[in-house]
């Protein structure tokens, strides 16, 4: 029995592993309330200003190297190249 959810939003922690042997995440959703902070999107090198929704991407074991994500950023990771970041100024 399959324990997919079928509509609604999607849970908010799932565990995954990407292609080429990535290791194991975890990714977690942070709802607009809870963004009480900015961080930096490592996907496009960008702001996550305070109030925005994103993910939280955790290596299973590695707490200390979760990185935050807007949500696009992190479901298009791998059409990125290699190294490629977005130029500022």
């Amino acid at each position: 029995m399959s324990t997919q959810r079928r509509g609604g939003p999607p849970p908010d922690k799932v565990h995954q592993t990407g292609p080429d042997n990535e290791p194991e995440v975890e990714v977690r959703r942070l709802h607009p309330f809870q963004a009480v902070k900015s961080y930096s999107c490592p996907g496009c090198n960008q702001e996550i200003p305070p109030g925005t929704g994103h993910v939280v991407v955790v290596p299973i074991g590695a707490v200390d190297d979760r990185r935050h994500w807007h949500h696009a950023c992190w479901q298009y990771r791998h059409r990125r190249r290699p190294g490629r970041s977005r130029r500022l100024g």
